[in-house]
């Protein structure tokens, strides 16, 4: 059985699940999940948990209920506090999805419903994005507001998926379908809504050992994430450097045997 716990002591805004490998993280404000400086002490450490557990090897995100993935930043509670407090409270979502960006495990955000604003830049931070079929729309919607995607949406959607599309999405505010974003490469895949979950479960699990090297994964992402930062030569020694933490592995040293004696590789994560 796995472990369900909440983040902190505090009202359980986030809740964490642990199970073979896999880290649930759901938003848990429903019914438009969204989130508040609590909510993101909570996602925080819920983050940190997951990235110090050696048993956990792909996170997952997930919004409670039916309806969203997350609205982004509760405005009532925007609204109602001084322009220094919104600069911290920004400052301190930017900590945390940098945090979640480069978390050297794979990150994956089911988007099982409406993802908006401030719930498509948590999402931006993930490495993948699978969509639950016909389950509501995605945008970054802050121009009506006054405001601008204050919490890397301008640059995460612009590195995703190109300057000019990126700017336009985010100048007209429009939000769109799944299907949608899929054909311009800011969803990975749309899977069907009816079993969403079992299959995001079944996505994520091709990345666990035995049967893939999670060390190996998790030093992909870094060298990609850390690497398209870095100006070239840079980034080929980023490379070369994990390249030489991998060779030092168990894993690798199982994958190369099991190649030479033609068998499947067993990992172990080491």
């Amino acid at each position: 059985m796995g472990t369900t716990t909440t983040a902190t002591s505090g009202g359980a805004l986030i809740h964490y699940t642990a199970d073979q490998g896999l880290a649930w993280i759901e938003i848990n404000d429903p019914p438009a999940n969204t989130y508040t400086y609590e909510m993101m002490q909570q996602l925080d450490a819920a983050i940190l948990k997951a990235r110090m557990d050696d048993s956990v090897h792909v996170l997952i995100l997930r919004g409670a209920g039916e309806k969203f993935f997350s609205a982004g930043a509760n405005i009532k509670m925007l609204a109602s506090v001084t322009p220094e407090f919104k600069y911290y409270f920004c400052l301190h979502a930017n900590e945390t999805l940098n945090r979640l960006e480069q978390t050297p495990k794979l990150v994956i955000a089911a988007l099982n419903g409406h993802t908006v604003g401030g719930g498509l830049e948590i999402a931006l931070a993930a490495d993948l994005r699978l969509a639950r079929r016909d389950a509501g729309k995605i945008g970054l919607p802050e121009v009506a507001l006054g405001v601008l995607p204050g919490t890397g949406g301008t640059q995460r959607l612009a590195r995703l998926v190109g300057k000019s599309r990126a700017l336009e999405l985010m100048a007209t505010g429009r939000t769109f379908s799944f299907e949608e974003a899929e054909e311009i490469g800011l969803v990975n895949q749309v899977l069907d809504r009816d079993s969403f979950f079992e299959e995001v479960t079944a996505y994520a699990k091709q990345f666990l050992p035995p049967q893939k090297a999670a060390r190996a994964v998790g030093r992909i992402k870094r060298a990609v994430c850390s690497g398209l930062e870095m100006p070239f030569a840079e980034g080929l020694a980023l490379e070369r450097e994990l390249q030489q933490h991998l060779f030092q592995s168990e894993d690798a040293h199982e994958g190369l045997t099991a190649y030479i004696e033609k068998r499947s590789p067993k990992f172990k994560a080491k």
